[in-house]
């Protein structure tokens, strides 16, 4: 898993500075918000940052901080989708979704036991995943990928029922999905 392409696409994908006014983040640049880079201790404008520290940003905060390297080393899609979630909706939220997919496909904890939905990867999350990989192959981290992204598609539309004002972002997440952009 090369987490420098997945980043690199993210920040393709996301552009320079942006301030939509339906964004609840604010002003962005790269896909990074103001109050994360503010966090992580940049104090310049935010159409000044650079795409080094925009994916320094990504690195630490939408990779290493939630685990995402580890879940790479078992399945790379897995972690490629909780990397694009994460950026979207929160670290928390994408290791929530993979969490619960998790205990749906665990055939009523036959395969593994169930896992407390605690939004972090810790031993038993990753025990979870290799059970399910061994029990499931190859073929199931297809499976667990797209039980993930109909987690997410459910959350998007909700917000988008909501809030109309969030349906642009509901029709460039799923044209994302699909390869399109408009």
């Amino acid at each position: 898993m090369d987490a420098d392409a997945l980043i690199d696409a993210v920040i393709d994908r996301e552009g320079r500075y942006v301030n939509h006014p339906a964004d609840r983040g604010g002003p962005t640049c790269w896909g990074i918000t103001e109050a994360v880079a503010r966090a992580q201790g940049y104090t310049g404008p935010m159409r000044s940052l650079s795409r080094s520290e925009a994916a320094a940003i990504y690195r630490r905060i939408y990779w290493l901080r939630p685990g995402f390297d580890r879940i790479a080393q078992r399945a790379p899609q897995i972690a490629a989708e909780l990397f694009d979630t994460g950026v979207n909706m929160g670290t928390g939220t994408a290791v929530g979704f993979l969490q619960r997919a998790l205990n749906a496909l665990n055939r009523a904890a036959r395969d593994y036991p169930d896992i407390a939905v605690d939004r972090a990867i810790g031993p038993r999350t990753l025990a979870a995943l290799d059970g399910f990989l061994r029990a499931r192959g190859k073929a199931g981290e297809t499976v667990l990928l797209r039980a993930m992204e109909a987690l997410q598609g459910e959350r998007y539309i909700a917000l988008a029922e909501r809030r109309p004002s969030q349906e642009a972002f509901l029709y460039g997440w799923l044209a994302n999905r699909i390869g399109q952009h408009g």
